[in-house]
């Protein structure tokens, strides 16, 4: 089993907990289309239940035999991205990229490197913003037969202090994760479990505790159950009493139809509850 990056060491726990629960916006709609000359294009919008709306528009262009990705992004805020991503050009295991930004409402131009080197038992980042700061953003994870340590550090170049740092311990078996981490300078723990229990049934929880801001501790737990190999179902409490449910289906080859809905159990009276859809198209 590969090393993950250190912010994926409780990828599986965080995406059960948080992926494919529609309720966060009113409304999103995401269309994707691949051409015969290796370029991909999407489009994705969204409404928020604030009734704000914002999209993007990106197209990608991926050169397999030479590793080389380009990703060109437009959103509504008028925010003009490139990314060029070139992997194991110069060694093996080695990912550079390149993200240049521009927001021509105030020339405000944005540079930024980063560099990811992956290995059977180690997989180290290193983030740069070349313009702001300069600031350097550093994480490592180290595993061996399951076992995962890491650690992650933050500098400004031009305070020339450290800006933050984290650390992380795991263990990744095939049906089950465990993970602790300890997040903003050691100061917010994070303790998550996730076991896929079958091929129909998934189960995760996790539990923050912030030694700022006193003794309560948070807990979340949530279940994914596949009703059929089209379509299946979610749901998630947290210690507050917020419930969410959520339905996926694949209506078609190529539509994707997400509903969710989160209510307050402690406030059924109230007007707190919110509902989502999601429609993916896919060619």
């Amino acid at each position: 089993m590969s090393v993950p990056a250190f912010s994926d060491i409780a990828k599986a726990a965080n995406d059960l907990l948080n992926k494919d629960f529609y309720h966060l916006s009113a409304g999103t709609i995401e269309v994707k289309n691949n051409t015969p000359n290796n370029v991909a294009f999407k489009v994705t919008g969204k409404s928020s239940h604030d009734k704000v709306t914002t999209g993007a528009l990106e197209g990608k262009f991926v050169d397999k035999p030479n590793g080389l990705t380009l990703t060109q992004t437009w959103n509504t805020a008028n925010i003009l991205e490139t990314k060029i991503e070139m992997a194991d050009n110069l060694a093996k295991g080695l990912k550079a990229e390149g993200i240049f930004s521009f927001l021509p409402a105030t020339s405000a131009p944005g540079a930024k490197c980063n560099l990811h080197f992956k290995q059977s038992n180690f997989h180290g980042r290193a983030f740069f913003d070349l313009l702001k700061g300069p600031t350097a953003n550093i994480d490592a994870m180290v595993g061996s037969e399951g076992f995962l340590a890491g650690a992650s550090a933050g500098y400004d170049v031009a305070k020339a202090k450290i800006t933050g740092y984290s650390a992380a311990v795991g263990y990744h078996a095939l049906t089950y994760s465990a993970a602790i981490t300890a997040t903003d300078n050691l100061s917010v723990f994070a303790a998550s479990y996730y076991h896929k229990v079958n091929s129909q049934v998934e189960a995760g929880s996790k539990a923050t505790w912030n030694s700022k801001s006193g003794n309560a501790v948070g807990l979340e737990v949530a279940a994914k159950y596949r009703l059929d190999p089209v379509s299946f179902v979610k749901a998630k409490i947290n210690d507050r009493g917020v419930a969410a449910v959520a339905y996926n289906v694949l209506l078609r080859e190529g539509v994707t139809l997400g509903v969710g809905a989160s209510f307050d159990t402690q406030k059924l009276d109230q007007a707190t509850h919110k509902v989502g859809t999601s429609f993916t198209f896919e060619s």
